[in-house]
């Protein structure tokens, strides 16, 4: 067994546990009845959600994907919102008792074909505009929902969760990109094209200031922010 194999069934098992105690922590928080209506809010097809919150039956999954929304609804029977890319999502005012948003907002950096080539090249540049975007974001699903509970990788856990590059999210993007390049034709996570803007404690209380915001830890470490907000009523 070589080392990218082991190194991809450890990054599974944390991701296994992770996910089990993110739902026991939703729960736990949040306390939603089977019927409370809850908005996946980059949900994809469907599956995240289905097998990790199954007590839960009026699950709307909203994504940019029309194929991903298909499955969702006719393989869990989730009802869809198709999202064009435009930074407002296209439902009222707290339409919804819970936005959920799992590992999504660090994606939220603007138009693909720019962040990506911004991620390359202008580090500081990329980090300014992409923090705009999940501002716009993050009011978006403020404005959504009644509750919400908005995870998302910490950047300074010692592996960078997309690459999986010990301590890349202690460096400028461009640094970042110079090593994954070096290293991708090795090690499959490396194929991705980066476009994420991990975020710090700070910033996620800044774009959720009526939030009280989780460390996940994982060997001690934090490894997910989680931004929580339960109805006043």
């Amino acid at each position: 067994m070589g080392l990218p194999t082991i190194l991809a069934r450890f990054q599974q098992a944390i991701a296994r546990r992770s996910r089990q105690k993110r739902a026991a922590l939703f729960f736990r928080h949040l306390a939603p009845s089977a019927e409370a209506s809850v908005l996946d809010l980059g949900g994809g097809r469907g599956t995240h959600i289905a097998a990790h919150y199954p007590q839960l039956r009026n699950v709307w999954i909203a994504d940019s994907d029309r194929e991903a929304l298909d499955f969702a609804e006719q393989r869990f029977g989730f009802r869809t919102v198709l999202l064009d890319g435009n930074e407002n999502l296209p439902v009222s005012d707290k339409a919804f008792d819970i936005v959920f948003c799992s590992s999504v907002i660090e994606h939220i950096t603007g138009p693909k074909q720019q962040a990506v080539q911004l991620f390359k090249q202008e580090s500081r540049r990329f980090s300014a505009l992409a923090f705009d975007y999940q501002k716009r974001f993050a009011q978006e699903i403020r404005r959504a929902g009644r509750s919400y509970f908005v995870q998302t990788p910490y950047r300074y856990f010692p592996v960078e969760v997309h690459s999986w590059l010990p301590f890349a999210g202690f460096l400028p993007t461009h640094w970042q990109w110079r090593a994954i390049r070096s290293i991708g034709r090795f090690w499959r996570p490396m194929r991705e094209q980066p476009d994420w803007a991990l975020l710090t404690e700070k910033q996620m209380r800044q774009l959720f200031p009526d939030a009280e915001v989780h460390r996940e830890k994982t060997l001690f470490f934090t490894k997910s922010l989680i931004a929580i907000r339960r109805s006043e009523g």
